[in-house]
């Protein structure tokens, strides 16, 4: 991510200005501290911890909290921040990396714990004001740190301590400048969102003007004042991001917008043709429905190795898409659906320790057309680049998308290609479609879809020995794959009830010819996977 810190002015701007930073050093977390100051209705970004105080002061935030990270403040590359930093004027959180920075910074001592603390441990409050206002008393919250505080910084009071930390928590008061040795910002830590919510509207003075009204009113405003009367070109793929970026564009520029979608014959069953009548009949937004079926499957066929269906596949879309420009242009404009996070893991802000060198970060560019060839010579618009996913459910919600496209769970780009392990051919296809309908059929039957993460079939290739009608048949088997989970970097397989699974077995080896058998993986991730390749 830019530590440019003139980049996105006209956001902060239209709220006033008003916003957290988060600075981050290497925390798995950095990105969840963002999302919880925003539940608060703020505004807050993550930026590197490498901004210079010099910068911060030009974003004039509200507050800066200062994220975890794998790092000892002992280690020889150990990442440190700008020590004018603390003396900005501005308060400051640190959390758990971030409290022991602060700590050695301004002049205390941190050494290495006795004994590291993980897991849940009870939080006692020995100052229940300012901070730790309406946080109970023997709260749990979710330590994990093999360092700790063990003499303070002059002005320094101690707020809250654990069983295994006298410092827990601490403050300056008159400095506004405080640390806790937990993470607040995890679902673990009970008592943890109202210690932020404190840090938020007590202590920085915040209001909640991170609305979604107020994201749509101020995107619309940039797209125009960008675009002019040029024309955009948005490849839609039917999943919330791409879905709720056309309706953002066509609200702001009308008929300017033109979506492009290509069908590569591996979305669901019915999906490509309900998708192009909801655009265009419902809501009347141009979509060029591109068949391209038979190019991708060519494209892929005889290959079963994973990687290689992506690489074709990926290499398949940028020729059609270049094609189908080409023939629907001239475009100034290239719409793309990138997110928060993408902007975020393009950083690379994790350090190590050992060399003090940048941790690269893979880019996840299967939410975007990725590749291009430079010759197109579009300019980019990314209306939503400052979301993150649940924001963007928000945003689609309250400009119109249709629930069924907001409440959509995660596709992958190469969709059923990737469901179908080994070779993909047109029968392997139809089976699996005709499996994964009922699926979907039955879980929202039952009532159960929106409890899912992700609930799909996956077809196997290979075949088992069956007997129906007093015949025998051999005949693939199709796996359930269930998962809940609140972000995708981990997932649990889902208890669904059996009856429920009952009916959905029933159904296949019954309604779907070519399958006589189906089996529920129990698998979470880790170790596995969600997706079977």
């Amino acid at each position: 991510m830019s530590t440019e810190l003139g980049h996105d002015k006209p956001i902060t701007e239209a709220l006033n200005r008003q916003i957290v930073l988060v600075l981050d050093f290497g925390s798995q977390y950095s990105e969840l501290i963002a999302r919880r100051i925003r539940e608060t209705q703020v505004y807050s970004e993550v930026v590197s911890y490498q901004t210079s105080a010099a910068q911060i002061k030009e974003l004039n935030p509200k507050g800066i909290i200062l994220s975890g990270g794998p790092s000892s403040v002992y280690d020889e590359y150990a990442p440190k921040c700008d020590r004018e930093i603390w003396n900005l004027g501005v308060p400051v959180l640190g959390v758990c990396y971030g409290m022991q920075l602060m700590v050695q910074q301004l002049g205390g001592d941190v050494r290495k714990a006795e004994r590291g603390e993980y897991g849940k441990a009870s939080l006692f409050i020995d100052d229940p004001t300012d901070l730790l206002t309406n946080v109970e008393d023997g709260s749990t919250m979710w330590m994990s740190h093999g360092d700790s505080c063990v003499e303070l910084p002059s002005g320094f009071t101690t707020l809250a301590h654990t069983d295994n930390t006298p410092c827990a928590a601490i403050a300056h008061h008159d400095r506004q400048l405080y640390g806790v040795q937990f993470h607040p910002e995890v679902v673990h830590s009970i008592g943890g969102i109202a210690l932020i919510r404190n840090f938020i509207y007590h202590i920085c003075q915040c209001q909640p003007t991170w609305t979604t009204a107020a994201f749509v009113e101020e995107a619309i405003r940039e797209v125009r004042a960008k675009v002019g009367d040029k024309r955009v070109l948005l490849a839609l793929s039917g999943g919330v991001d791409s879905s709720t970026l056309a309706f953002l564009l066509h609200r702001a520029i009308g008929d300017q917008l033109t979506c492009m979608f290509i069908d590569q014959g591996f979305m669901r069953k019915y999906e490509p043709e309900r998708l192009v009548k909801v655009f265009e009949e419902q809501f009347h937004i141009n979509v060029e429905y591109v068949n391209a079926r038979d190019k991708f499957l060519s494209a892929i066929a005889n290959i079963t190795d994973p990687e290689e269906k992506r690489r074709r596949i990926g290499h398949e879309f940028i020729r059609v898409f270049e094609e189908q420009s080409k023939r629907l242009g001239p475009f100034d404009y290239l719409a793309q659906g990138t997110l928060y996070p993408d902007v975020i893991e393009s950083a690379g802000t994790n350090i190590d320790p050992k060399t003090g060198e940048r941790v690269a970060v893979k880019i996840k560019s299967h939410h975007n057309v990725g590749g291009l060839p430079k010759d197109l010579q579009f300019k980019l618009v990314e209306p939503l680049r400052k979301l993150f996913k649940d924001e963007v459910r928000k945003v689609g919600r309250s400009i119109g998308l249709p629930e069924e496209i907001v409440q959509r769970q995660p596709f992958p780009g190469p969709g059923l290609a990737i469901r179908i392990l080994g070779e993909v051919t047109a029968e392997r296809l139809n089976i699996l479609r005709d499996a994964d309908l009922i699926v979907r059929q039955e879980i929202n039957r039952h009532g159960i879809y929106n409890d899912l993460w992700q609930a799909f079939a996956v077809l196997l290739p290979i075949r088992s020995v069956g007997v129906m009608g007093d015949k025998r048949t051999y005949a693939y088997p199709i796996v359930l794959r269930f998962v809940s989970s609140e972000d995708g970097m981990t997932a649990d397989w889902s208890r669904v009830p059996y009856d429920i699974l009952e009916i959905i077995s029933n159904r296949i080896v019954n309604e779907v010819k070519g399958v006589n058998r189906v089996v529920y993986d129990i698998t979470s991730k880790p170790p596995g996977t969600i997706e079977w390749e």
